[in-house]
């Protein structure tokens, strides 16, 4: 397997769910004193959850764009 395989998915995985964790930790507390720490810890178990998903939903969701695209 090569590693683009896992790494890709990895990175992406990592990233949306530190970005979404963000903003929902924010929009759910506002900026409270330990808003940091409640953030990555909401984002450690967002990223536990995204990254199985990116590799389950990435091949899905590539064979919904060929069948949207071949139908064109």
């Amino acid at each position: 397997m090569k590693a683009a395989t896992l790494l890709f998915p990895l990175i992406l995985s990592c990233i949306m769910s530190f970005l979404i964790s963000g903003i929902t930790t924010l929009k759910a507390l506002g900026f409270v004193e330990n808003f940091f720490s409640m953030w990555m810890s909401a984002w450690m178990i967002a990223w536990m959850f995204a990254f199985p998903s990116v590799l389950v939903c990435a091949p899905i969701a590539q064979k919904l764009v060929s069948l949207i695209l071949k139908n064109r």
